[in-house]
């Protein structure tokens, strides 16, 4: 299985994670970089340093966007697209907060369209659950799932090639039905704080 790592902790305070990261690049699938609840307002030298440590080892760079289940103006998604692309390098985009009725589909069709246009080669979109099927064909990857363990062991989350679960609070002996994902330690209203069992740090 590629990882694809949504690692939310400042390179300053996690100096090893970060370096874990960049030395497994040829078993991930991406990181998602997130200096900010997505970009911020300015340039994180720290965040901007390991962007281009993951891209000189061969990995995605997937900017966090926050869309708010369509409600984030389109205008506010892009200007954190080129942000991400721009102070970061940012070869990638990763929305979160994706709603999985059909209605919304044409909105992320645009952003789609949006993040394409300023450099991304590969579009998430993190629907957290199974999403409608409007949206196959909207993104690179479509995240199916995202939750706790104890749910995930039962919860049959759609599984085809193009999705990925993302799965907290899991045992290192925790095994995913999809080609890309992760399954993480983390608890708690920060689960992304932690690195996948197989990258952690002594």
């Amino acid at each position: 299985m590629e990882l694809l790592v949504p690692y939310y902790e400042h390179p300053s305070l996690r100096p090893a994670e970060w370096d874990a990261l960049i030395a497994a690049a040829p078993r991930l699938y991406g990181v998602v970089v997130n200096p900010a609840s997505g970009a911020g307002d300015a340039p994180d030298p720290a965040f901007a340093a390991v962007a281009r440590r993951l891209r000189a080892a061969g990995t995605r760079v997937l900017g966090y966007t926050d869309t708010d289940y369509g409600r984030r103006p389109h205008a506010a998604v892009v200007t954190d697209l080129v942000r991400h692309r721009d102070w970061y390098g940012a070869d990638g985009a990763f929305f979160d907060q994706v709603p999985t009725e059909p209605g919304a589909a044409g909105h992320y069709r645009r952003l789609g369209v949006a993040a394409r246009a300023a450099g991304a080669a590969t579009v998430v979109l993190n629907h957290g659950a199974a999403p409608d099927p409007a949206y196959d064909t909207l993104a690179d990857l479509l995240v199916t799932f995202e939750g706790p363990w104890e749910t995930y062991r039962t919860a049959k989350a759609p599984a085809a090639g193009h999705h990925c679960h993302l799965v907290y609070a899991a045992p290192a002996s925790a095994r995913l039905s999809t080609r890309v994902g992760c399954a993480v330690p983390g608890t708690g209203a920060h689960p992304w704080g932690t690195l996948p069992h197989a990258l952690e740090c002594p």
